[in-house]
């Protein structure tokens, strides 16, 4: 059955950093693409970061040099270190496979950037 479970979100402040985690279960990570979404209120779910299993990575542009995304396939789980935050990052974020029909999504994890 396949499960995803977003952690690490919170309150930060401006210039401040957390690590987001995402433990995948059901999926496989060397079959897919890994990626971090996130959804700001009002907007719609907006493409974050990607991962290959070759350890291959691409980011929007709102986040490059800021974000980085990692996985741990002995644990199936997905990270994404967040620094240098803005107040335009709160969001809630989500994790899921980068394909036109992705897995079920999680609850997301809430990350608000405020002073």
């Amino acid at each position: 059955q396949v499960q995803l479970v977003e952690s690490g979100g919170g309150l930060v402040q401006p210039g401040g950093s957390l690590r987001l985690s995402c433990a995948a279960s059901g999926i496989s990570f060397s079959d897919n693409v890994m990626a971090w979404y996130r959804q700001a209120p009002g907007k719609q779910r907006e493409w974050v970061a990607a991962i290959t299993w070759a350890g291959d990575t691409n980011y929007a542009e709102s986040v490059e040099g800021r974000f980085t995304i990692s996985t741990d396939s002995a644990t199936n789980t997905v990270y994404l270190q967040m620094d240098t935050l803005k107040p335009s990052d709160t969001a809630v974020y989500y994790c899921n496979t980068a394909t036109p029909t992705p897995a079920p999504w999680g609850q997301g994890t809430q990350v608000t950037v405020s002073s």
